[in-house]
């Protein structure tokens, strides 16, 4: 009875057998298919990715080398030392503002004890960042010069007579002998005069950088403007703004609102005229109003 119940299940018509051969059929060739066929020939990549793909490597290499970077560090002044550049030298924002007030009252570090008395950094960061420490010319021969014995008797000392020379005529040996003055620093003023066509005041090296007020004292005690340099003057109201930018004392920017101010308002004829554009002081024009013709 049991049999026959189950064998019921087991009977098909002719369309119902016909039907589950056709469906083994197609279970048999698509399991051949997944065993025969590779589907990987037929996956497509884009060129564009194909491109990335192959920059891969690269892009892995750069970013390891980014990770492995450490920035090199040149020798520099700590005297002007901007809020980034302490940023980046680990200095806190304390440190930095203590810094920028000193140099504010024109005073200037000479030396890393100096400095850190007084930015109050540590110990350790002094360590790291002070063998990159670079100071003018001066201050190391300043320090020379202190360890020069004193002898105590001067009776036979003789004061050297001070003679003064023409500034547009000394040559960079006589700069040199000047205390505070090396290599660097009287090229740097040949240069300044060079560039001017001649000095026609000593205010002038004020304008120099790099002088300590004391350089610059020293300076005026054997150096004069005892003859008026023949300078080629600039003629303020006809040259262009390149040939403006070219003087010392203008930059782009200046020459380029001078020429605005004469198309506005019309030609510059004194001193006056000249220190109503801005950015030039009255301090300064005294001396440039020397190298231009109105």
């Amino acid at each position: 009875m049991i049999f026959k119940t189950i064998s019921s299940y087991f009977k098909f018509s002719r369309n119902q057998r016909t039907a589950v051969f056709f469906l083994f059929g197609i279970i048999i060739i698509l399991q051949l298919a997944y065993f025969f066929v590779d589907f990987n020939s037929f996956s497509k990549v884009a060129p564009e990715k194909e491109k990335w793909l192959s920059l891969q490597s690269q892009i892995d290499s750069m970013k390891q080398d980014k990770l492995d970077y450490v920035p090199k560090i040149y020798p520099f002044n700590p005297n002007f030392i901007t809020d980034y550049k302490g940023y980046k030298l680990g200095m806190s924002v304390r440190e930095i503002d203590r810094l920028l007030a000193f140099r504010k009252e024109n005073k200037y570090v000479n030396s890393p004890k100096e400095f850190q008395a007084v930015t109050k950094i540590s110990d350790s960061l002094l360590n790291a960042i002070s063998p990159y420490f670079k100071f003018p010319d001066w201050v190391n021969k300043k320090k020379e010069f202190k360890n020069y014995k004193n002898y105590p008797n001067t009776v036979f000392a003789k004061k050297e007579k001070i003679t003064i020379i023409d500034i547009n005529k000394a040559t960079q040996e006589d700069l040199i002998k000047i205390y505070g003055i090396g290599e660097a620093i009287s090229l740097r003023i040949l240069k300044f005069k060079e560039s001017l066509g001649g000095f026609v005041s000593m205010e002038q090296m004020k304008d120099v950088w790099g002088l300590s007020p004391e350089v610059i004292e020293n300076l005026n005690s054997h150096f004069k403007v005892l003859t008026p340099p023949n300078v080629k003057k600039i003629d303020i109201n006809n040259a262009s703004i390149k040939e403006l930018s070219q003087f010392p004392y203008f930059n782009y920017q200046l020459a380029k609102q001078i020429v605005t101010f004469r198309s506005m308002n019309g030609d510059i004829k004194n001193i006056d005229d000249l220190t109503k554009i801005k950015g030039l002081s009255m301090d300064k024009a005294n001396i440039i109003v020397l190298y231009l013709d109105f």
